[in-house]
């Protein structure tokens, strides 16, 4: 039985990725044919690291943001509850919600609204 070696994505495929990419963001690129853009196509090493986050830096997130917790959990689609629960430290995020965080830490608030 022989197991597949992964290989890392190219240069190449690296550098398509990131046009396909940008044509989506310009509306070239339709969301059904961006969507086919598979992990296989990233490699293992393709998908992006999030770093976890504490419930202080969420707070700082949304007090710069100037929201209440009800318009930061509207945003983040979530409850206000999650939203309180995740301040607290009384559960930490995860998934679409820890990345979306990610992208608002990095980025801004500005880059959801």
């Amino acid at each position: 039985m022989t197991t597949k070696k992964k290989k890392k994505p190219s240069r190449l495929a690296k550098a398509l990725l990131e046009t396909a990419g940008d044509m989506r963001k310009a509306g070239l690129l339709d969301r059904a044919t961006y969507a086919k853009i598979t992990m296989r196509h990233l490699g293992a090493t393709g998908a992006p690291k999030v770093a976890p986050m504490t419930g202080e830096q969420i707070r700082t997130l949304r007090a710069r943001a100037k929201m209440s917790q009800a318009v930061f959990a509207r945003h983040l689609n979530v409850t206000v509850g999650y939203v309180s629960q995740l301040e607290r430290g009384a559960k930490h995020p995860t998934g679409a919600a820890l990345a979306l965080l990610n992208v608002i830490r990095r980025k801004g608030i500005d880059v959801i609204l």
